[in-house]
């Protein structure tokens, strides 16, 4: 009889719904967060330098997470692929992290060190010089929009309110770091650091 209440009451079976939903997700969530390997960084794990850090933001403002995943999921075929699979200590200062699901284009997770600066140059200036069959889009204006780092610093302070490790000293001399420097420098800085703790 109850049973038939709630199948005949739309808006009391939503609500039903949506506190199962809710306790499952709780149960579900919950625990990860609590747990020493989600919060703890990997060894060696250290902040994004200032030009390191204007590089993800230019990552991101080109859309460049909606092709390339930065998660490399535990299976053989993708392990062999690109290398050791992701593990959360390695994301811990990410603020979002940029782990996605996408892959039009390769997964980025262990791209640092793979390639010199001057190929990732050449493929963000034109991605068919060096990858013929490329269907990734050219960003030439990386090479002449200049860096003035106004905003860096405050950037820094922001990511310290939510945990990452910067020091008063980093934070103090981000705008000189990135002044006079281009975006793709940035660019390049972000990709070559990505991945190098774990082989």
């Amino acid at each position: 009889m109850n049973h038939d209440k709630v199948e005949k009451n739309i808006g009391l079976m939503m609500v039903l719904i949506i506190v199962a939903i809710s306790f499952g997700a709780l149960v579900e969530l919950v625990p990860l967060m609590f747990q020493k390997q989600v919060q703890d960084p990997i060894e060696g794990l250290k902040p994004l330098t200032a030009l390191q850090l204007e590089g993800r933001d230019i990552y991101i403002r080109e859309g460049c997470n909606v092709c390339h995943s930065q998660m490399i999921r535990p299976l053989r075929s993708e392990t062999e692929r690109y290398g050791h699979y992701s593990v959360a200590g390695e994301h811990v200062y990410e603020h979002p992290f940029l782990w996605g699901s996408k892959r039009t284009g390769p997964d980025l997770a262990r791209v640092g060190g793979r390639y010199s600066d001057d190929w990732h140059r050449a493929h963000l200036y034109n991605p068919r010089t060096v990858v013929p069959e490329s269907n990734m889009p050219a960003f030439p204006w990386l090479f002449t929009n200049e860096l003035d780092g106004k905003h860096t610093a405050d950037k820094m302070r922001a990511l310290a309110l939510v945990g990452v490790p910067y020091t008063e000293d980093d934070i103090a001399r981000a705008a000189t770091d990135v002044d006079g420097k281009y975006e793709i420098d940035a660019m390049v800085a972000y990709l070559q650091q990505l991945g190098l703790l774990l082989k």
